[in-house]
């Protein structure tokens, strides 16, 4: 019957074909390869049509079915099944509008499978069955015009309740799609920033590398000059290794997830230290202010996240204020806090950044610290900043807070939970080396790729004293532990053919138990910690003193608790 057939209208590649084997098991097809066969078609009959989006751009079509609908009698209500492309962007106007002058649509994304496009073209020819039924009951009663009139207005409120309902069917998928899009660009930013990360970190290492080099080499420089002019070039020398250290730190801690490494830190003066660094990061346009307690404000943290938590902080408050206005950057004790939440209660210093800013709309502050939630231009910010902040705060044992009004600006609180009896600065200087200790000379394996920085270590640990071999990779130090077991171990982390950590449980499968110190300017703790458990972290660049002092301290079997307390060493 020609009214219960299903037009095609699908002139590109072999989509026609494709449609008509789908929908042909159950209901009579045709193709119609031309708009005009199209419009011919519809004239004489048909139950339903399919059309690819791309269609309706063709010159004319899009008007010939606007007057072809126009012209329907008032029982149809006729319905088109569209095959959309996916789309990147929004829809274009003249698109929308062109699918909505059809009226009774079924949209589909392609691509799509056969079960759903079946199930469309199903629901298309029952709604044209009722559609004719109407019709036959509208012809049985033109004998009685006593119910026609209402005959007719119950047909047109289910035409209105039929297109509302498609309408809000429509719009439902279309803010589908565009979140679909929307989560589809942030996950495309993110993957960007990953791989933006995977480069600096990259860059950042072995730039750490280069720093270690000249730091130690600067130190043996003081040790064998013996010219006072020397020392005040060597001093301004290691000045900048440590700032370059620094920045290749924060250039680490961006680069990777890297686990928490806390200790004992004081926070007025990590504040102080990297007081520059927040000038610069917040712009000449932003006054920095900082109103820092008169107490210690000591917490244990990792120290190189606590950082990166504030200038996430000071670089949100920049772009919150693009015409100019105050940073602040505070820090308090607060004794016995009421529990609240995650937080217990206890004693705290509170680090609290606040700007002048526009503030943050009420609807948005129960979502900012979600992750990948910004108020930010698309590109302009990965959504990250305000989670990690959150993040780094509880897992440090304490939360963060924030507080924000239109046209005030926003504050930000990071509870931390106060550190007691503090340790004083055991560092040894550099006049006074440690020794090793024995009459005979500990032997010393050092495992490290990079041939200046092994040559450097292995230098400075002989004018110590100590008897050094040196391996190249993790093979040929597992080899050296082989032939020989060294009295200590120091290996590096990343190395190519295996790492650092590896390098230590084969050594331990081996039979080798000795003490172990991982030298790396990065290591991934959580790898570290799965291969080879707690170990005592020598953190790159580092100096004599600070060499010779971990060293002495292994040879001497003392734990890592006691290692953490001369700041010579760190625990995975």
């Amino acid at each position: 019957m020609t009214e219960l057939r299903v037009l095609v209208h699908a002139p590109r590649g072999r989509d026609a074909a494709v449609v008509k084997d789908v929908i042909e098991a159950s209901h009579r097809v045709e193709v119609c390869a031309t708009a005009p066969q199209l419009v011919a078609a519809l004239n004489a009959g048909a139950a339903a049509a399919v059309l690819t989006e791309e269609v309706l751009n063709e010159a004319g079509l899009a008007e010939a079915l606007r007057t072809w609908l126009a012209g329907q009698p008032p029982w149809s209500d006729f319905p088109f099944v569209v095959l959309a492309a996916r789309k990147v962007g929004p829809r274009a106007q003249s698109a929308t509008q062109a699918l909505h002058g059809l009226g009774n649509v079924i949209l589909l994304e392609r691509p799509l499978n056969a079960e759903t496009l079946a199930s469309a073209a199903d629901a298309a020819v029952r709604a044209r069955r009722r559609q004719y039924a109407t019709r036959m009951h509208l012809e049985e009663i033109q004998q009685g015009q006593s119910k026609l009139e209402q005959l007719n207005g119950e047909l047109e409120r289910r035409i209105e309740g039929r297109t509302r309902e498609l309408s809000e069917a429509n719009n439902r998928l279309m803010k589908e799609i565009s979140e679909r899009e929307r989560a589809q660009a942030a996950l495309t930013q993110s993957q960007k920033m990953e791989a933006i990360g995977r480069l600096t970190g990259g860059i950042a290492h072995d730039f750490n590398n280069l720093l270690h080099v000249v730091n130690m080499n600067l130190e043996l420089i003081s040790l064998y000059a013996k010219e006072e002019k020397v020392k005040p070039v060597v001093d301004r020398a290691k000045s900048a290794s440590r700032r370059g250290a620094k920045l290749t730190g924060q250039l680490l801690s961006f680069a990777r997830n890297q686990s928490l490494m806390p200790k004992l830190t004081h926070v007025n003066r990590l504040l102080m230290g990297m007081k520059d660094l927040i000038e610069i990061s917040a712009g000449s346009a932003v006054a920095v202010e900082f109103e820092l307690c008169e107490q210690d404000a000591a917490v244990v943290v990792d120290p190189s996240q606590l950082e990166m938590a504030v200038l996430n902080l000071a670089v949100n408050s920049r772009d919150a204020m693009p015409e100019g206005g105050i940073l602040t950057i505070s820090t308090c004790e607060k004794q016995d806090v009421e529990a609240y939440g995650e937080l217990a209660r206890g004693d705290y210093v509170v680090v609290t950044v606040s700007d002048t800013g526009p503030g943050i709309p009420p609807q948005f502050l129960s979502k900012v610290f979600d992750p990948f939630f910004t108020t930010k231009p698309l590109g302009s910010g990965t959504g990250l900043g305000l989670s990690q902040v959150y993040g780094f705060a509880r897992q440090s044992g304490g939360l963060a807070f924030i507080r924000s009004e239109t046209d005030k600006g926003t504050t930000v609180e990071m509870y931390f939970p106060a550190a007691r009896d503090e340790q004083e600065d055991q560092s040894v200087p550099l006049q006074s080396l440690p020794l090793p200790r024995g009459e005979k000379a500990r032997r010393i394996l050092v495992v490290e790729d990079d041939a200046d920085v092994r040559r450097v270590i292995v230098e400075c640990l002989g004018l110590i004293g100590y008897s050094v071999n040196e391996a190249a990779n993790g093979t040929e130090g597992l080899e050296a532990i082989g032939r020989a077991k060294p009295d200590v171990l120091i290996v590096d982390y990343a190395m190519p053919d295996m790492t650092g950590a590896e390098v230590i449980s084969k050594a331990r499968e081996m039979g080798h138990h000795m003490p172990v110190i991982l030298a790396t300017g990065y290591a991934d703790m959580a790898e570290v910690e799965r291969l080879a458990g707690k170990l005592a972290i020598l953190r790159k660049p580092f100096d004599i003193n600070t060499l010779g002092d971990a060293v002495a301290r292994a040879l001497d079997g003392k734990p890592v608790e006691e290692a953490e307390e001369s700041g010579a060493l760190s625990s995975a």
